[in-house]
């Protein structure tokens, strides 16, 4: 059975940081690329960054780039969200998934992604 357990959410004023932390179980995580997505209050479940499986590749949205940094450690089946400069527009429900498996590189489509952590909530204040 498949699992992600997100951390690392909170509470933090704008311009501070926060790094989530996503531990996966249940199959061999090197071989399936990782995203994290978001979804604030009121709007759509969005893909905002994503990390390949066997080459490292990375995508990032417009919004996070330059602030935010994926990273993965295989060895310890977890991946990481380093999020810096945080503004009051990043406050959403952020959820890891793991893909389908299908390729060494990722995306950010919904649809790509099979099992799915169950969330932690970072709030910025300003």
């Amino acid at each position: 059975q498949v699992q992600l357990v997100e951390s690392g959410g909170g509470l933090v004023q704008a311009g501070g940081s926060l790094r989530l932390t996503c531990a996966a179980s249940g199959r061999t995580f090197s071989n399936y690329a990782m995203g994290w997505f978001r979804q604030a209050p009121g709007k759509e479940r969005e893909g905002i960054v994503c990390i390949g499986s066997s080459d490292g590749s990375t995508r990032y949205t417009d919004s996070v780039k330059g602030r935010f940094t994926i990273s993965r450690d295989n060895a310890k089946n977890t991946v990481y969200l380093q999020m810096n400069g945080l503004t009051p527009e990043d406050t959403a429900v952020y959820y890891c998934a793991t893909d389908r498996g299908f390729g060494s590189t990722c995306g950010l489509d919904l649809y790509e992604y099979e099992y799915w952590g169950q969330g932690t909530q970072a709030t910025v204040y300003s």
